[in-house]
């Protein structure tokens, strides 16, 4: 996958999670416009390759918010991270077409969808193609009722990259993520991790979004083993991105699966 102008062909690599909301639901993810740079250099002194800012949450139960309100979390935040470490590769948490026009505007990478695209008929997609930006497009749906679970997932991913496709965004700047923990039951979450490698199938690289979900059972903050083991497990089924809140621990989790794997 090409993400500006980095190319990731194999191996795994992490997104961190930074949130400029006050709900996320991990409470260590959220970052004010007073530490987020010092925030983002942590990310990347430790083994983040991109940064990944949310401005709303979209964890369950969550009171949405509006696109206005996102782009004013957002901020100059973003000209602000470029300015001080212009390689590091942004990604946009957002499913508002506008959002991500002024996320692009202002030097991001990547958008980050959690609708695949498909919550306002093309709009996201034209912004993203027009950009020439790169995207990961999740499954997500307004229910959790399904006929066969990994097939009506790559149903859903199918189409997704359809509409990319044919808005004009380029294939080698699309990612895919499967959308554990939205519109899945505790047992729809664990079928989907376990059978992950099955996305394959569709062509494009898979990204990872476990960290500290209640998947896991416990409190957030108790959640951290169960996530490293997730991500010990992307590694043997060579997901290209895990999405995380901690990433330090994570890349050593990754650093060592590499090792005793002769991976480079």
């Amino acid at each position: 996958m090409i993400i500006s102008n980095k190319k990731f062909e194999s191996g795994t690599h992490i997104m961190a999670i930074i949130n400029l909301t006050p709900d996320s639901f991990f409470d260590q993810s959220r970052a004010t416009d007073s530490d987020i740079l010092s925030r983002v250099e942590y990310a990347l002194n430790n083994g983040a390759e991109i940064i990944d800012i949310g401005a709303q949450s979209t964890r369950p139960g969550h009171t949405p918010v509006s696109e206005d309100e996102e782009i004013k979390r957002l901020g100059n935040n973003i000209s602000l991270i470029k300015s001080k470490f212009p390689n590091a590769l942004i990604s946009i948490d957002t499913y508002y077409a506008k959002v991500a026009e002024y996320a692009l505007n202002e030097d991001a990478d990547l958008i980050n969808d959690i609708w695949g695209l498909q919550y306002d008929n093309g709009e996201m997609a034209k912004v993203i193609a027009k950009h020439n930006a790169a995207c990961c497009l999740m499954h997500n749906c307004h229910f959790d009722e399904y006929s066969a679970l990994i097939e009506d997932i790559k149903a859903f991913l199918r189409k997704s990259i359809e509409i990319a496709l044919s808005a004009g965004i380029d294939p080698n700047k699309i990612c895919l993520d499967g959308g554990i923990g939205f519109a899945k039951n505790y047992d729809e979450n664990w079928e989907l991790l376990n059978n992950y490698d099955k996305l394959n199938v569709l062509g494009y690289p898979l990204l990872l979004g476990t960290s500290r979900k209640r998947m896991f059972l416990g409190e957030p903050k108790d959640r951290l083993v169960p996530t490293l083991e997730s991500t010990r497990l992307a590694c043997e089924k060579n997901i290209l991105f895990v999405r995380v809140h901690d990433i330090k621990e994570n890349k050593e989790v990754i650093d060592r699966y590499n090792e005793v794997n002769n991976r480079n």
